[in-house]
């Protein structure tokens, strides 16, 4: 079984992830921001990677910590989960649809990371969560797992829609990248012999 686990602890938020790559998409989640913990589930639940996230972060101060290191924590467990790489699929495309709004997000788990970021939202939050850090979980994830990672909403109006679409999608394309390739054996997928630099 593919597993990472990270613990996190600053002056600004205490975190325990777990990850398992090969698992069916079970989660226990507490950011303490209810929203967040909604589109963490939806990538646990549509990867099939199992998550443990629990966070216990400086709320009274604002969001932005404990969304930022959440996804961290994450991405470093993803990280750990995957080792060398040896015999993964690589890369994943997904576009996902959520009724009126379409979603495309496209990733390679590189090793060099990097977010394109096409999506805007006409609320300043959902829930209780500031829109503006959406952009900002995916900066982090991607720069803590390595993933160069192309996040697009192609259309939509629902700001809900949008962003649940765009977490679906990024599910759906990691389950796509981590996936072992049966006819790649143990190779790492890259004329190099490793990834990342």
């Amino acid at each position: 079984m593919r597993t990472g686990s990270i613990a996190r602890t600053t002056h600004e938020t205490d975190i325990k992830v777990s990850v398992n790559l090969d698992g069916t998409g079970t989660f226990d989640v507490s950011t303490g921001i209810g929203f967040l913990d909604h589109m963490i589930e939806q990538f646990s639940r549509h990867s099939l990677i199992d998550v443990t996230c629990h966070v216990k972060g400086d709320l009274h101060v604002d969001q932005h910590h404990t969304t930022e290191d959440s996804a961290i924590a994450l991405g470093q467990a993803i990280a750990q989960a995957l080792g060398d790489k040896k015999g993964i699929t690589r890369y994943g495309t997904a576009y996902s649809p959520m009724d009126e709004a379409l979603a495309r997000v496209s990733l390679d788990i590189s090793g060099r990371p990097v977010l394109i970021w096409k999506a805007q939202f006409t609320q300043s939050r959902l829930g209780e969560m500031d829109t503006e850090l959406f952009e900002h979980w995916f900066q982090s994830i991607s720069q803590a797992a390595g993933i160069t990672l192309h996040i697009e909403c192609l259309y939509g109006q629902n700001n809900h829609h949008i962003i649940e679409g765009i977490y679906k999608g990024f599910a759906r394309a990691m389950r796509q990248a981590v996936e072992i390739d049966p006819r790649k054996g143990d190779a790492v997928p890259s004329t190099k012999g490793i990834l990342g630099g």
